[in-house]
C-alpha cells in the first residue's frame, strides 16, 4: 500500500480506577484514569456474571468483564458496572482524546477513489443492510481468548484508528481495522466458532465476510480475491473464509481485519494476545462503590498493562 504516515502517536493503554459512591462519601473520589477510544479494559473476579456499559449489558466471559471503548467516543467520564455475586459494583472510565492521527493514501484509478452518485446510492443500501448486523441480539459467545490468527503466519497490524485522506480528500471516518501485509491469495481464516451473516461484494470493503461470534462479537475480513463461504454457515476455529486479495478501496493484496464488540470499534491486536495483556481495573487503587451491599475488602491483583 502507498502510504505516507504523518502525525501518528501511539494509543495508550490505562487502568481504571474505583470511584467511591454515596455511602463512602467522607472519602475524596480519586481521579479516574485515561483510556484511549479503541481500547479495552478488563475486570475479572470470582463470581462475576453480568457487565454494562453505556446502559448495554452482556455475560461476563469465565467470570471476567470486557469493556471496549468505540473508535469515535468522545473524550468523557464513563461509568461501568459488574454484577458479582448477586451485588453490583461500579467504577469509571476517563476516555482520553483521540490519539491516532492521519494518513495519506494514494489511490490508483478505482471506482473508490471518485465514487459517482450511483456507487453512493450502492453504499448507502449497504449501510442499512450492515446495521442489522450491529443490532442483531447477543446470543452466548462461541469464542475463547486470545481469538486465532486471521491469516498464517499474521504480519503487525497497521494503521488501525488513523484518519485517512485519500487522494486529498480526508475519509468520513477513521480507519476501524488493522492491515496485514499478507500475500496475494493467502488463506483468511475465521478466528473462532460463529455463524456467518454477510458474505459478498461491498463498494469500498470489496469481498467481504461477516461473522457473528456471539457475545456481541463481530469480526470482519476485507478485500478478499474470493469468498467461499455463506450467510447462514456455520463455521469453526480456523475455517477459511475466502482468499487475500485487492478488491474494492484498496492499492494492494493486503487483509483488512477488525472487530466490533457490544457494537465498539476496537483494536483487533487486544483480542489476539493473552488476556492477561488487557489493561486491568485496579482493585486496589479505592473502595468499590456496591449497590445493595457494604463494601468488603477485596484481595489485591497485580497491575497488568
Amino acid at each position: 500500500m502507498t502510504a505516507v504516515l504523518r502525525h501518528l502517536l501511539p494509543g495508550a493503554l490505562a487502568l481504571v480506577c474505583w470511584i467511591p459512591g454515596p455511602a463512602l462519601a467522607a472519602d475524596k473520589p480519586g481521579a479516574p484514569i485515561t483510556a484511549a477510544p479503541g481500547t479495552l479494559v478488563r475486570w475479572t473476579a470470582p463470581g462475576t456474571t453480568r457487565c454494562s456499559i453505556h446502559g448495554r449489558g452482556w455475560a461476563a466471559l469465565k467470570e471476567t468483564c470486557y469493556y471496549p471503548i468505540d473508535l469515535e467516543q468522545k473524550p468523557a467520564v464513563i461509568t461501568i458496572s459488574r454484577v458479582i455475586s448477586g451485588r453490583r459494583e461500579i467504577a469509571r472510565i476517563s476516555v482520553g482524546p483521540f490519539p491516532y492521527g492521519t494518513e495519506e493514501v494514494t489511490l490508483p484509478d478505482i471506482p473508490q477513489a471518485n465514487p459517482s452518485p450511483k456507487d453512493l446510492e450502492r453504499d448507502s443500501r449497504e449501510q442499512v443492510r450492515l446495521s442489522k448486523v450491529w443490532a442483531r441480539p447477543e446470543g452466548p459467545a462461541k469464542f475463547t481468548l486470545p481469538i486465532g490468527a486471521p491469516a498464517r503466519p499474521l504480519p503487525e497490524g497497521r494503521s488501525f484508528g488513523v484518519k485517512r485522506i485519500f487522494n486529498g480528500k480526508p475519509a468520513p471516518q477513521p480507519h476501524t481495522g488493522s492491515d496485514y501485509a499478507t500475500p496475494a491469495g493467502s488463506p483468511v481464516l475465521s478466528v473462532a466458532d460463529g455463524t456467518v451473516v454477510l458474505a459478498e461484494d461491498l463498494f469500498f470493503a470489496g469481498n467481504a465476510v461477516f461473522i457473528d461470534h456471539g457475545n456481541g462479537l463481530v469480526t470482519m475480513y476485507f478485500h478478499l480475491s474470493t469468498i467461499t463461504v455463506e450467510v447462514g454457515q456455520e463455521v469453526t476455529k480456523g475455517h477459511t473464509l475466502g482468499m487475500v486479495g485487492s478488491t474494492g478501496r484498496s492499492t494492494g493484496p493486503h487483509l483488512f481485519f477488525g472487530v466490533r464488540w457490544h457494537n465498539a470499534r476496537i483494536d483487533p491486536k487486544f483480542l489476539l494476545d493473552a488476556p492477561s495483556t488487557i489493561p486491568s481495573v485496579n482493585e486496589a487503587a479505592a473502595p468499590a462503590a456496591r449497590t445493595g451491599a457494604t463494601a468488603k475488602t477485596r484481595p489485591k491483583q497485580t497491575r497488568k498493562r
